[in-house]
């Protein structure tokens, strides 16, 4: 089963991140306070990821964040050490799906990002 996972996350004035997967309706979204966009986005997808029981699935991972995506799939360093250690999470629960992609999408058409209100 192929699953199209949106991810969004947003630092202050909001402070939270979520998920919403289109085949399921499954949604997510939580709070914490202090963390930056990129961390918030970062958090959003480590929790979409750990939170799907179908390993058998294929993820399709959709972000409106160019950098996050970018250095998901390598094509950007990472400087800041808390977003390391996020992509570094990333990087091990991919591996647990039979396929992972992930894709840059305008904010416009991110479903987790209307969810979230930002």
């Amino acid at each position: 089963m192929v699953l199209h996972i949106y991810v969004d996350g947003s630092g202050s004035p909001y402070f939270r991140y979520g998920y919403f997967i289109d085949e399921t309706g499954e949604s997510h979204m939580e709070h914490r306070e202090g963390i930056s966009n990129n961390e918030a986005e970062y958090l959003a997808i480590v929790t979409a990821l750990n939170n799907v029981v179908n390993k058998d699935s294929q993820i399709v991972l959709l972000s409106d964040s160019q950098l996050v995506v970018n250095q998901i799939t390598h094509k950007y360093g990472i400087n800041n050490e808390n977003l390391r250690r996020l992509a570094i999470q990333v990087w091990v629960l991919e591996k647990k799906f039979d396929k992972f992609e992930i894709r840059w999408l305008r904010r416009s058409e991110n479903k987790a990002g209307k969810m979230l209100g930002s």
